[in-house]
Order: structure tokens, then C-alpha cells, then sequence
């Protein structure tokens, strides 16, 4: 058997992207490294994707961004949610819970 397909699925990353800086502001590794983690490892986040998802909520006035150099005297591109961010998050998760509740119905359901 293939192992199980670990990419975020389709319209759910900038969700959690919104939810991983509504509990602090991260860099875009640190953003990827957290949700694979509180995933446990169900999800792994395409760096390609992180990078245009970040810039396109950023671009929306949902994210906040600032370059600082770190501990390794590296630059690195930090992200923090606006209150715009956090009206679409709190949006965004009404409208996923909806969904799943669907989903489960229909798994539920029977003849």
C-alpha cells in the first residue's frame, strides 16, 4: 500500500496558515514546521505553495510582514495576523466545521 498522501488538501492552507499566527507570529518554516507538527505529520506544506499562499494573504491586508535577522544572523520574513486575518479566520473555520458536519453525514448516511 502507497503511503497515505500528506499534502494539505485543496483550500484548506491559508486556513491554516491564519490558524498557525493566530497563536504567535512565525517565519515561513516555522509556519510549515508547525503545522505538520500539530498535525502530526498528517500534513506537510509545498514550500511553493507556502510562499504564494503567504503573499496572497498579505497582498489582502490578512497578514502582516516584517524582515528581522535571527539568532544565526540569517534574515527571515516574519508573519503576523491583522484583525482582517483574524475576521477570516474566524470565517473560514465556521465555514470548514459546516462542512465537515456535511461530510460526516453523508459518510454516516445509509441505504
Amino acid at each position: 500500500m502507497d503511503d497515505a498522501n500528506t499534502d494539505v488538501i485543496q483550500g484548506t492552507l491559508d486556513m491554516l496558515i491564519l490558524k498557525t499566527l493566530s497563536l504567535q507570529p512565525l517565519h515561513g518554516f516555522g509556519i510549515a514546521r508547525r503545522i505538520e507538527q500539530v498535525s502530526r505529520g498528517v500534513f506537510k506544506v509545498n514550500p511553493g505553495s507556502l510562499l504564494t499562499a503567504l503573499q496572497r494573504l498579505e497582498r489582502g491586508g490578512y497578514l502582516d510582514a516584517e524582515w528581522i535577522e535571527t539568532e544565526n544572523a540569517r534574515k527571515a520574513r516574519v508573519y503576523e495576523l491583522t484583525r482582517a486575518g483574524r475576521k477570516r479566520l474566524e470565517a473560514d473555520t465556521a465555514d470548514w466545521q459546516r462542512r465537515v458536519t456535511a461530510v460526516a453525514r453523508l459518510l454516516r448516511a445509509e441505504a
